[in-house]
């Protein structure tokens, strides 16, 4: 799990994971969660590997580029979520998405669109995500495929 705020930390750790993944050199788990994610996000690598990239840049929507940290990092959190059951029952419907969906990263971006609903909400609200309508979000996804 990350614990900082700081974007510029996160965006570093990003940067050091696909780094010492490249060069394999040995890794964290976080470290080795991230390298996966980012493998599976080509369009990712060479804004990665660009030195001269500022980590300070904003990605906004009325730009037309979506953050590809937020990206990534909507990833990790739905890795993390369904690694340890929580909220309780997202293993099992990782799974039966998983299933419907035929690949992982597919499964991933499905579940992505009601991880960023639920994050949207409770950001508006100012209050915690609702996990019973996130949850609920989820299972109407696998009626969808």
């Amino acid at each position: 799990m990350i614990y900082t705020q700081d974007r510029n930390q996160i965006r570093t750790l990003f940067r050091t994971a696909w780094q010492k993944y490249r060069d394999k050199l040995p890794s964290e788990a976080l470290e080795t969660m991230i390298a996966e994610v980012i493998s599976m996000h080509p369009e990712y690598h060479a804004m990665l590997e660009d030195e001269h990239n500022h980590l300070d840049h904003d990605y906004l929507p009325e730009h037309g580029h979506g953050n590809p940290f937020l990206h990534m990092g909507m990833h990790i959190t739905l890795r993390e979520q369904y690694s340890t059951d929580r909220p309780a029952g997202i293993q099992k419907l990782y799974q039966q998405i998983l299933i419907k969906a035929g690949d992982p990263h597919a499964a991933e971006h499905a579940m992505i669109e009601c991880l960023g609903e639920s994050l949207w909400q409770a950001q508006n609200s100012g209050q915690l995500p609702d996990e019973k309508a996130y949850i609920q979000c989820l299972k109407q996804i696998i009626s969808k495929f």
